[in-house]
């Protein structure tokens, strides 16, 4: 099999991967609740449940980034983790007692950690002009299945037999289908996905200029493809500390440095006066090709989240998770207070809502193609802070008649809902441009532990105001503003660090 068909299939493969997470959220959601009920659960009981799925995930997803660093392959983590989907969702099909329920949740959202694997493999797969297109498929791909889930449950409603010891009805019947699912998927995945190796960036460029550099009479180097040229006066250069650390940079190992020694010039008193001036000798590094060196050998946590620009997008990530969830945790009560809806009006206003993310993101998929990532973050700020303004002002005591509530209503979750595919894409792809690419699945992980923070902080902070929802969306709105006036004081540093081919062209056209 050629190399493009096992590429088609392998993100195809990740997109059937996306779309089971997002039926799963849609198919156990709605009948949760009732299923804690039958088992004589407290109310609590749902919070736990729900915040259990994510908190396993928050802390699993650092830990299967850092494996598909080291190792730099995905399958294998992919396989494993979604043996904890399958295993956890037969548990929730069991049922017995809440607790074994909420021990289902807690091991199903172990499996969701192989999400910054996958995130991992994107980046190092992609190209950066087309990084944001591959995120955005792979975003509308859950969507598609948060759209979709709720049609099965109109099926599953209908179930009423037993299985040997189990009994399958309407509650444990999301549990079992989750199960054949995810079953399904490992096949999938077995048969259809390769580990592709990352994405060679300028490799022609590169021996272009080397070819240039040799015929004007430079000494040059070869070492695994990569070129280099050595002279007296690039030699402080190359020993700077602060080259061996940059993005992009070539390390090559002291004994293989060739140099040249002009007669009757003193090079190796010159160079010394000149390295003990500018820097002092870097200690011996081993070559980057060393495949049994550990990609965080040399990384920094500090040194790689807490710049400027990385804390900017971790807040982006926490702080519209943490609104969305909170409006996902009010719509329901206040559509039944203000609207006395069901679950079928409900059911159908989520649909509604499904439709609209999954053009945003097709809409995102393509305006990225032709604007920078910070110009879609920032118009999708923009359009999440009107949405603010208007549920703070509308929504959080609606006023007028039965029918003026419902139009203020269906402006704020629709203003709401357009601006998370601007925002979700354009930080998620600015993220994977600004961390180091040899350690994109622990830093994934982090952004999604960052993400799972949130979704359980924020239906816990809504449930808890329902009565008081000035503080509630005051509160949203404030982290909004907060949001706002960080990307923009950021703005100018919200750009991928210039790589070597960029470098290169500029000392050429010099």
């Amino acid at each position: 099999m050629d190399d493009r068909r096992k590429r088609k299939l392998t993100f195809f493969t990740i997109g059937l991967i996306f779309l089971l997470s997002g039926v799963e959220y849609a198919v156990i959601l709605p009948t949760i609740w009732r299923y804690l009920q039958t088992l004589d659960a407290a109310p609590y009981f749902l919070g736990l449940a729900l915040s259990a799925f994510s908190f396993s995930g928050l802390l699993t997803g650092p830990l299967f980034g850092h494996l598909s660093d080291r190792t730099q392959t995905t399958k294998k983590i992919i396989l494993f983790a979604n043996c904890f989907e399958i295993i956890g969702n037969f548990m929730y099909f069991m049922g017995y007692s809440k607790w074994l329920l909420l021990s289902s949740r807690l091991v199903a959202g172990i499996g969701t950690g192989a999400g910054s694997s996958i995130f991992g493999f994107l980046t190092r797969s992609t190209s950066p002009d087309d990084r944001a297109t591959a995120f955005a498929a792979v975003m509308a791909c859950r969507q598609a299945g948060l759209l979709i889930g709720p049609a099965f449950n109109i099926f599953l409603r209908l179930c009423d037999f037993h299985l040997g010891p189990f009994v399958v009805n309407k509650y444990t019947a999301p549990g079992l289908f989750m199960c054949l699912l995810w079953t399904l998927l490992q096949v999938a995945v077995i048969l259809m996905y390769w580990d592709l190796p990352p994405l060679e960036k300028g490799k022609a460029k590169k021996s272009l200029t080397s070819q240039s550099r040799e015929e004007d009479g430079g000494l040059l180097e070869e070492d695994g493809g990569l070129v280099e040229e050595h002279n007296d006066e690039e030699k402080p250069l190359m020993g700077s500390q602060e080259l061996g650390g940059a993005y992009g940079s070539v390390v090559t190992s002291n004994d293989s440095v060739v140099t040249s020694n002009p007669a009757g010039y003193d090079s190796s008193a010159a160079s010394k006066d000149t390295l003990n001036h500018i820097s002092p000798p870097p200690s011996p590094v081993p070559p980057e090709s060393n495949p049994s060196s550990s990609p965080l050998k040399k990384f920094s946590i500090s040194r790689e989240f807490l710049r400027e620009e990385v804390v900017v997008l971790l807040a982006a990530q926490f702080i519209t998770l943490f609104n969305q969830t909170a409006l996902e945790t009010m719509v329901t009560p206040m559509t039944q207070k203000y609207f006395s809806y069901g679950e079928l009006e409900n059911s159908v206003m989520y649909c509604l809502c499904g439709v609209e993310v999954i053009a945003g993101f097709l809409f995102v998929r393509w305006l990225s193609q032709r604007v920078a990532d910070r110009v879609v973050l920032a118009v999708g700020l923009i359009i999440c802070n009107i949405s603010g303004v208007w549920c703070l002002v509308f929504l959080a005591h609606p006023l007028g008649g039965s029918s003026w509530q419902l139009t203020e209503f269906i402006i704020g979750v629709f203003l709401q809902v357009l601006g998370l595919p601007f925002v979700a894409v354009a930080q998620v792809s600015l993220f994977s441009k600004i961390t180091s690419e040899k350690t994109q699945g622990f830093s994934q992980g982090v952004r999604r532990s960052v993400g799972g923070l949130a979704t359980i902080l924020g239906p816990l902070w809504a449930g808890g105001l329902t009565e008081n929802m000035y503080i509630m969306m005051g509160v949203m709105m404030g982290l909004l503003a907060l949001l706002t006036v960080m990307m923009a004081f950021s703005y100018n540093r919200l750009v991928a660090p210039a790589t070597e081919e960029q470098v290169d062209d500029s000392d050429n056209c010099g």
